[in-house]
């Protein structure tokens, strides 16, 4: 089954077409890399399959119905979640605040939640559960401001999870990390992709060959290649556009 198909979809900004043309289709329980040189279109796309920009032309379906022209809260509410380039935090409030947020966010019981904090405490065994599955128990209780960048990203995956997503899009989850922290990452997707389906974009190729089932390789806003790591990196188009003419 396609859990998110594309047919010919283009994305124009006055004129420059920085998606163009675009089919594919994601199998569901797969991870999918989405890879290119920086200006391929990778982003757009994913802003465009999460509701924040619309097709100039072509369609999306997501678990398939049209969701070409949807906004972001809808396509959320579908089961779909995202995370960003940057982080995007509460400074202020402690990483499991944050969960019990999202968390309450998704139900309509819990919709006056901010008139107090009586009704986010129903959640907090699943949000410790969440924040232990994305190895940051030991820091519950500290605020975002205090956190490691690592550990900052690891709790927007965290709270990309308390949607309960079908569908997880990772915009470079590893962009800026240490080498431990890389690690830790990749091993938290491994842990989570059960029951879902992934989309990352991603530019360390070591990650994107130990993680994803499938890769996808744009340039100029166009799929040049799709297949197995194994299968794509060596392409010469694949060589010339992403890694030069340096063959690995």
């Amino acid at each position: 089954m396609a859990v998110l198909e594309a047919h010919d979809v283009v994305k124009e900004f006055a004129g420059f077409r920085a998606v163009n043309g675009v089919t594919l289709a994601l199998e569901e329980g797969k991870i999918h890399a989405l890879v290119g040189p920086n200006g391929a279109g990778k982003t757009t796309l994913f802003n465009l399959f999460t509701g924040f920009l619309h097709p100039t032309s072509g369609r999306i379906l997501l678990f398939g119905e049209d969701a070409t022209a949807l906004r972001p809260d809808q396509i959320a509410r579908r089961g779909v979640a995202r995370s960003f380039q940057v982080t995007s935090l509460f400074e202020q409030l402690t990483a499991l605040e944050h969960i019990l947020l999202a968390l309450a966010s998704r139900d309509v019981v819990s919709r006056s939640w901010w008139s107090g904090t009586s009704a986010l405490r129903a959640f907090e065994p699943r949000a410790r559960q969440l924040l232990d599955q994305a190895g940051l128990s030991a820091v519950a209780a500290r605020p975002a401001s205090s956190l490691p960048y690592g550990q900052k990203r690891a709790l927007e995956i965290a709270l990309a999870l308390a949607l309960d997503p079908r569908l997880l899009l990772l915009d470079e989850p590893t962009a800026g990390m240490s080498l431990e922290d890389v690690r830790r990452t990749i091993d938290l997707v491994q842990r989570v992709r059960e029951g879902r389906t992934v989309l990352l974009v991603e530019h360390n190729m070591g990650v994107v060959g130990e993680l994803s089932d499938r890769v996808i390789v744009m340039q100029q806003g166009r799929i040049i290649a799709d297949g197995a790591y194994e299968e794509v990196r060596h392409q010469p188009q694949v060589v010339t556009a992403y890694l030069g003419q340096v063959d690995v």
